[in-house]
């Protein structure tokens, strides 16, 4: 599936970046596709805008922030770094230094907004009109849990691949031999599923080598211990991952596969533990996080990013048993397709439906010629 040619993506909420990557300026990011530009406004809410310069096209993301009087600052309108004209959050035109003061500034000069707001301490847009929540994330405000903001980093691979794998017990003893799989277990434990409207539950228990290095993290000594799992999916892109171990430390990761291109996502990654700094240092849980995230982000760049969705085409991959919550993330997003009147748009079909208009434009035009030529 190629995102970027799905449009039911655009109404959904993405988280872009850490709200702290704004204190210092506009920033750039390029989400579906679509390369926009985000600030904080002078109320202190993120706002996000395409980044280009009705004027002469500059990117605006190359400007900075001002104040009503057009003075630099860290948060307020976002002045174009070329020619200095100035936009508000909704994308309208309001200064152009250029002018008169009283001189009005046509309505028609502005850059399209998106809908843009803060949410666990990011960023997050949605390019049209969302037809969703963000999903919700009760430890964020729980005390009996702490935040510890992980990764927000490119990965070159889809959020389809990071999903599938998300939810994929059988490749542990495989691609995490060097941390917690359990190498004389490849056989992977079976998950209770239980399919809901915004994805699915999946319950499972496995077993996980815990080393001396992990035993802060795990609350437990023994060599090989178990996780109970509690995995969740949301439509379209984000997963929680509930892990309980036998002590009782809780261990729940949420991810936001945010998609950049069809070739490219970002991974974002928090992390709320039931435990204290005194239990476990947090640069040891993000270290620890790190070094599984990045066996999986090395076999993941290896596959192709433009994964089948529509199990109908036959003959594309093959799935074994274990692949059910794969499939079963398929089927969500194939309904949520259908729901909106689009087919699954991949590499074989995606070229055919740009270059037939400008096929059909060409033959149009050589009609036209020959006609000319005839008279």
């Amino acid at each position: 599936m190629l995102v970027t040619r799905q449009p039911i993506f655009r109404k959904f909420w993405h988280a872009v970046m850490p709200l702290t990557d704004l204190a210092d300026g506009p920033k750039p990011f390029r989400l579906l596709g679509e390369d926009i530009v985000l600030f904080i406004d002078a109320d202190g809410q993120p706002a996000a805008l395409r980044d280009r310069c009705c004027h002469r096209t500059a990117k605006l993301s190359k400007g900075w922030c001002v104040d009503g009087e057009g003075k630099a600052c860290g948060t307020g309108a976002i002045q174009c770094g070329y020619h200095g004209w100035t936009y508000d959050r909704s994308g309208q035109v309001i200064r152009i230094p250029q002018y008169e003061a009283d001189r009005k500034i046509s309505p028609e000069y502005r850059t399209t907004a998106y809908r843009c707001t803060a949410r666990y301490g990011y960023a997050w847009v949605a390019l049209e009109e969302p037809i969703a929540d963000i999903p919700d994330i009760p430890e964020f405000t729980d005390a009996a849990y702490r935040t510890i903001f992980q990764f927000h980093e490119e990965w070159q691979t889809s959020p389809m691949r990071a999903l599938e794998n998300s939810f994929d017990n059988s490749h542990f003893s495989f691609v995490h031999r060097a941390t917690f799989g359990v190498a004389a277990s490849p056989k992977p434990s079976k998950y209770e599923l239980v399919e809901n409207e915004s994805g699915f539950y999946a319950e499972t228990v496995i077993e996980a080598t815990n080393p001396v290095k992990f035993h802060a993290i795990s609350g437990v000594t023994d060599a090989i211990t178990t996780r109970h799992m509690r995995n969740a999916y949301f439509l379209p892109f984000s997963r929680r991952l509930d892990i309980e171990y036998p002590s009782g430390v809780r261990h729940i990761i949420i991810n936001c596969f945010t998609p950049i291109d069809d070739g490219r996502m970002q991974l974002c990654q928090w992390l709320f533990r039931n435990d204290t700094e005194a239990d476990c240092a947090a640069q040891m849980l993000i270290d620890f996080d790190a070094e599984i995230t990045r066996e999986d982000k090395d076999i993941l760049e290896s596959t192709d990013p433009d994964a089948l969705v529509d199990t109908r085409r036959r003959g594309v991959e093959y799935s074994m048993e274990s692949d059910r919550p794969g499939m079963l993330i398929r089927k969500h997003l194939m309904q949520l397709l259908a729901k909106h009147g689009e087919a699954e748009m991949h590499r074989g079909n995606s070229a055919a439906r740009v270059i037939a208009p400008i096929v059909r434009a060409e033959l149009v035009e050589a009609s036209r010629s020959a006609s000319t030529s005839s008279a």
